[in-house]
């Protein structure tokens, strides 16, 4: 006989154990890796009461993203509020997103990009977390437009400029092309040039 919840645990304490596991799966294996499977390997319990839980992998993986790509940025926003010129607080964000530290969350951005295609969950996830990290960096060079640290250009057209590059060179990164400093310095130049800022800037 089923019944309706696992005996001798809460939903709550069983979900958290499944998502703490759905996000180092994905953080070792991909989002791909988030399999029903995998999750109740990990978790310790048999697939039946993952799926009572979780009956959407599909969903869940979207969920999974989301909420990684949130602490991304939320982690980030918080590193750029210390520093006291908009100046400054790009250099913050240049050197953050350029940090190892965020390769984990650079696969899963690339593993989003790709299932999205065929995930609309997921897609759907991918499109407002871009969106998300496009005001944080659009609201960054308003303020450096506006205290006179950056020329005066549109920055909401800067803000893509700069995180498709940020997404192309991760895409770079993936498969070993090119090195660390070369897309580094393309990431700085190129935003140095857009913002009026001398080489070394940033």
């Amino acid at each position: 006989m089923t019944t309706s919840q696992e005996p001798g645990r809460s939903r709550g304490g069983r979900q958290d154990e499944i998502d703490d596991a759905a996000k180092r799966i994905a953080f070792t294996s991909g989002l791909s890796g988030i399999t029903l499977r995998r999750l109740s390997a990990t978790v310790g319990v048999e697939p039946g009461v993952i799926a009572q839980h979780e009956p959407s992998i599909t969903s869940l993986v979207a969920r999974i993203f989301e909420e990684l790509a949130n602490d991304e940025r939320e982690q980030t926003a918080r590193e750029i509020a210390v520093p006291g010129t908009p100046l400054e607080a790009m250099r913050v964000l240049v050197e953050s997103l350029l940090d190892t530290s965020h390769d984990g969350f650079n696969s899963v951005w690339a593993d989003a990009w790709s299932l999205g295609r065929h995930n609309a969950p997921l897609a759907r996830a991918a499109r407002e977390s871009m969106a998300a990290w496009n005001t944080l960096v659009l609201d960054l060079v308003a303020r450096g437009i506006a205290s006179g640290d950056f020329c005066d250009i549109d920055p909401d057209l800067v803000a893509m400029q700069f995180l498709s590059l940020i997404d192309s060179t991760t895409a770079y990164s993936l498969v070993g092309y090119r090195t660390a400093d070369d897309r580094a310095r393309l990431i700085r130049r190129t935003l140095e040039i857009t913002l009026g800022l001398d080489e070394g800037s940033l």
